[in-house]
């Protein structure tokens, strides 16, 4: 299957440049292997500085920039809005360089992202979740090697290097040969994923604070077993706990809480693919607890119907049906008078919401869970038709301007955001043009993704208060929950994984099917439904990795089981 995908994906790529003609310069003339790749990037650039004083260009250039489209109902046109028009006012003006912003859709990014590139059509600035998805195209001569473009040019981009430092913008360089395929954006927030809980729900049935799983399951059950209560008319469309199709990410925090303690650095990578941990060793018995809540009739029933981007989940969630569920650390605080906790407050009462809780313990009694790490965001990438490197370099060099970072995050004074008598910035609701369809903007500040404001004291000061009508002590509360007990993954950088290549999209389909087959199965039907799922995804690519990461792992560091 990976040597078909892989074949299919050079052949529209072939076709394509073929397509182009004579009048446009193929991909692979920009890098036929990995030293071509870097000379051609020197080279352009050395050419096209003769043509820049003081940074900017004598004559006009012009780049596209990838931006998501999130498809917010009442929200901003990506491509054409308040913040659009500054960065291509601020672009124009210290770089001559004019920026056209090509909108790509956020929950398709990379079936959308593959065929752009296939087709010798992505934007000269790209933004991916996904890795492999470069490494495919790169290893067919598609992506540009930025390490000497970032390296030769450091002096002029003192933004993006104070700002991602040498962490972030070499992450992915290649130990051995020294390539770089992408960048990886900054995360100036690391909380990751918290359940949260109706609590005007746990008051009104007299139950606490969950603090346990057991405990989490108690409540569980009273909310079900209590709907007319609850719900009066609607009891029929309780949901106790609502998960996703995506049961690795939205039922992380019960996930992690079945990781050894002890796991080691060796063993997690090795099998750690992607932060479902589908092929961590503990994995199947969390799932087999939600296998037993589902036949118990504690989940969604049609929560695997329902694929990205849908949202009938969300709209059940604003009804006020769903007693708790597990997701990023601020979901129902993002977008302002459209957020969860705002529709509860309209359409239920202003003591309806849902409070962070901490319920899942390991066997260590531990609340642990997994942070991100402050790098390991976006991806940014340029593919090879890209023809202006250096005028893209200085475009990530200006998003990442600290003045530039804040008015992105706050807006106008006003129109967007307030100043408190603290100096912390309160983020107010906005209309029309100066809509953010993206919490703290990030879908333009492509390399600083959490609150920031220019300034790492404002930011601690201000992020309880980035989100508007939302209470502060609610963020806060999550944010703490979030960081309880929380570790990060250090780095491991063992250079190109190429049985990675050509399987991302495949092996997230059968790792999503897993799961929710694993789910919704007879409970007398788990273990064989789990083995021969997981037997799938291993046979499909997913053991190729394990194998290759152990090996890569064992070359640099031998027998040890953690990094030195």
């Amino acid at each position: 299957m990976k040597k078909f995908v892989m074949f299919l994906l050079a052949l529209a790529m072939v076709l394509a440049l073929v397509a182009c003609g004579d009048d446009e310069k193929p991909a692979n003339d920009n890098q036929s292997n990995n030293s071509s790749s870097s000379n051609s990037s020197s080279n352009t650039t050395k050419e096209e500085t003769k043509e820049v004083v003081n940074g900017k260009f004598t004559t006009k250039r012009t780049i596209t920039v990838e931006i998501y489209d999130r498809g917010n109902d009442g929200g901003s046109d990506p491509e054409n809005n308040m913040y659009t028009d500054y960065i291509k006012k601020g672009m124009l003006e210290k770089h001559n360089v004019e920026v056209v912003f090509k909108k790509v859709p956020r929950w398709t990014e990379v079936d959308d992202i593959n065929n752009l590139l296939a087709a010798n059509q992505a934007p000269d600035i790209c933004v991916t979740y996904s890795y492999p998805t470069i490494l495919t195209y790169a290893n067919m001569g598609g992506v540009l090697d930025l390490s000497k473009l970032v390296e030769d040019n450091k002096a002029d981009l003192p933004n993006l290097w104070n700002w991602l430092e040498d962490t972030n913008i070499l992450w992915d360089k290649d130990p051995d040969t020294g390539v770089l395929w992408a960048i990886e954006g900054k995360r100036n927030e690391t909380e990751r994923i918290v359940t949260f809980m109706r609590q005007d729900w746990l008051d009104k049935l007299g139950l606490k604070t969950p603090t346990t799983k057991a405990e989490f399951e108690k409540c569980l059950v009273a909310f079900r077993d209590n709907a007319k209560t609850l719900l009066g008319a609607d009891a029929d469309k309780m949901i106790p706990f609502s998960v996703s199709y995506d049961i690795g990410w939205r039922a992380s925090n019960l996930i992690e809480s079945f990781v050894d303690p002890n796991v080691t650095e060796k063993e997690f990578y090795t099998l750690g693919f992607d932060d479902r941990m589908l092929t961590q060793k503990s994995t199947k018995d969390a799932i087999k607890l939600l296998n037993k809540w589902y036949n118990d009739g504690l989940l969604w029933k049609d929560f695997a119907l329902y694929g990205s981007g849908d949202t009938t989940e969300d709209s059940y969630l604003k009804a006020g049906y769903v007693g708790a569920f597990t997701h990023n650390w601020d979901y129902p605080f993002r977008n302002g008078a459209d957020s969860i906790n705002a529709n509860l407050a309209r359409e239920v009462g202003p003591e309806a919401k849902f409070v962070a809780v901490d319920c899942f313990e390991n066997a260590a009694g531990e609340y642990k869970k997994w942070l991100y790490s402050s790098a390991g965001d976006r991806k940014i990438f340029f593919p090879a038709t890209n023809d202006e490197p250096l005028a893209s370099m200085y475009y990530l060099d200006f998003i990442s301007t600290p003045e530039v970072i804040a008015y992105l995050q706050m807006g106008d004074k006003g129109v967007t955001h307030e100043v408190l008598e603290s100096g912390a910035i309160q983020i107010i609701g906005a209309t029309g043009a100066a809509i953010q369809n993206s919490g703290k903007n990030i879908d333009y500040t492509i390399t600083c993704n959490g609150t920031y404001y220019g300034d790492q004291a404002l930011a601690a000061k201000s992020k309880a208060y980035g989100y508007a009508e939302i209470d502060p002590a609610l963020v806060e509360q999550a944010s703490n929950v979030a960081r309880n007990d929380a570790v990060s993954n250090r780095n491991v950088n063992v250079g190109e994984i190429a049985a990675e290549a050509g399987v991302g999209d495949t092996l997230s389909a059968k790792r999503d099917q897993a799961y929710d087959n694993a789910v919704v199965c007879k409970v007398a039907d788990f273990d064989k439904v789990w083995n021969e799922y997981l037997n799938d995804y291993l046979a499909s690519g997913g053991q190729d990795i394990i194998d290759e990461r152990t090996q890569k792992w064992e070359k640099y560091f031998g027998s040890a089981t953690s990094q030195k």
